[in-house]
């Protein structure tokens, strides 16, 4: 039998803790994510990772929003972010910060996931895109690497906050 633990049990850290604690050497590029619900997803699982940064590109929804708050849980106070007019803007921040920009798209020699060996040391900022165009070309033309998550069924994609928890937690365990 497995008793529950319940909240006050599992010793989690508060907002303003998590924002002076130590962050994953991870960002997250959200470019023209429409939906409100999936950024606030997107805030969730970074907050669970300790990503140090969500940029929030075009027309994703910013907080404070009812529909960012509804999936984010708060995590919207804790993680990190800033909006830019577009993805380009972004990246090339990143870019002259020294991060690796990874995007996360089914592209002509993309890597697949499980055969991405991130090095120890680097700062990764993964690019995520709207929920129907992907990752714009234009983002695609400045990332150092492509990153696929292997699929074998019918569809020929995933939720974008389905894939930013499958990337997240998997970059995060391999630097961890």
């Amino acid at each position: 039998m497995f008793r529950k633990l319940s909240n006050d049990e599992l010793g989690r850290i508060s907002a303003e803790e998590y924002k002076s604690a130590a962050k994953a050497p991870l960002a997250v590029v959200l470019d023209n994510v429409r939906s409100g619900h999936n950024v606030g997803s997107a805030f969730r699982t970074s907050d669970a990772f300790r990503i140090a940064k969500i940029w929030l590109c075009g027309i994703c929804a910013t907080p404070p929003s009812p529909e960012i708050h509804k999936t984010a849980l708060g995590a919207e106070f804790s993680v990190a972010w800033e909006h830019c007019a577009t993805a380009v803007e972004a990246v090339t921040r990143l870019h002259e910060e020294g991060w690796i920009v990874v995007g996360v798209e089914q592209a002509e020699k993309s890597t697949m996931l499980q055969d991405f060996k991130p090095e120890a040391g680097k700062r990764y900022a993964f690019v995520f895109g709207n929920e129907v165009s992907g990752v714009s070309q234009e983002v695609m033309d400045l990332c150092d690497i492509a990153l696929e998550i292997p699929q074998e069924g019918t569809k020929h994609s995933l939720n974008v906050s389905v894939s930013v928890g499958i990337v997240l937690w998997d970059v995060f365990r391999r630097i961890i």
